[in-house]
């Protein structure tokens, strides 16, 4: 189909832009739908925006749309809920499908699906909502030593996340991750170059290394306050070291089942070994948002990246 059978096609359609929910991650949705909403009616799209809430149901049959951009972040838009309800309606939607999204929002399926593929990943304790915390601490503490990362199991943009430098204060913080979203995982902190991975299309964008100025880590705080952050594209890495993590990041985003576009985050150890972290099947797509960065290094506008990720969903 050509671009301008495409660009034809998609004019002809209403198109949802659902964003907002209800999860720790909904302001974030909130930038980056409005971005797109943004860029659509820029492009001469009829695209209306959809603040989601429980009643989303009502919500999309009333706004009577004849497809959706979903940039729902977190629950219910990253878990898959919000796609399996759009395929029941016979709504087309952007983005990965229901299984790969239900698998890259739980942290321990990445892990264990990461594991299995045979790429690199940090090793990890899960505790559950009913398990014993210090329990599962000491034995974190027994197989990796300090520091390590507690983390929550299913939410994104490092909400919650807790560094464990030593013993003192560490069962504090589990238990406050444990408390505040119930399943968690504790995994050693591995000290090396953050990076992150976007694919669109068929396309892996190049490498994006993060370098945080005056947190500890790559929290939140790191992630969405302006100037907090340092962004290096290309990242500083080997060719050798580069065409494998972008072989990598390809073999796990078609791995996981994901569609359109996807962004990996992982750990590159001393230069040479790259630690996959986790799959983010809806990427922020806010001013500060990686993969429009990525895509720019690469020549591709904003406009280009929504118009590449809405064409994906009419095939």
């Amino acid at each position: 189909m050509s671009r301008s059978d495409i660009v034809r096609r998609l004019r002809k359609r209403r198109i949802g832009v659902l964003m907002g929910g209800w999860s720790s991650e909904r302001e974030i949705s909130l930038l980056s739908g409005q971005k797109v909403l943004e860029s659509l009616k820029r492009q001469g799209y009829q695209a209306v925006g959809i603040d989601i809430n429980r009643s989303f149901v009502d919500q999309i049959r009333q706004a009577k749309i004849d497809m959706a951009f979903i940039i729902l972040h977190g629950r219910p838009g990253e878990d898959g809920t919000m796609q399996g309800f759009l395929e029941l309606m016979g709504i087309p939607y952007t983005g990965s499908g229901v299984t790969a999204s239900a698998i890259a929002i739980d942290k321990v399926f990445t892990k264990m699906l990461l594991k299995q593929m045979g790429i690199p990943t940090p090793d990890f304790i899960s505790i559950g909502r009913d398990d014993d915390v210090a329990e599962g601490l000491a034995e974190a503490e027994r197989r990796f030593g300090y520091p390590m990362i507690a983390k929550p199991r299913c939410e994104g943009s490092s909400v919650g996340i807790e560094l464990l430098e030593g013993k003192r204060g560490a069962i504090d913080r589990c238990e406050r991750v444990w408390r505040g979203f119930g399943d968690m995982l504790i995994e050693p902190f591995i000290d090396g170059m953050i990076a992150t991975v976007g694919i669109v299309g068929e396309q892996v964008l190049p490498i994006l290394e993060l370098v945080p100025r005056a947190q500890p880590f790559y929290n939140y705080e790191a992630k969405y306050i302006r100037g907090e952050t340092e962004f290096i594209v290309p990242a500083r890495v080997g060719s050798r070291v580069e065409t494998r993590i972008k072989e990598l990041a390809w073999k796990v985003h078609r791995g996981f089942g994901c569609k359109g576009f996807s962004r990996i985050d992982l750990i590159v150890k001393d230069g040479r070994q790259p630690y996959f972290l986790e799959v983010n099947t809806l990427p922020g797509l806010t001013d500060l948002s990686d993969l429009p960065r990525q895509a720019a290094h690469a020549g591709i506008s904003y406009d280009e990246l929504i118009f590449r990720i809405l064409a994906d969903a009419l095939e």
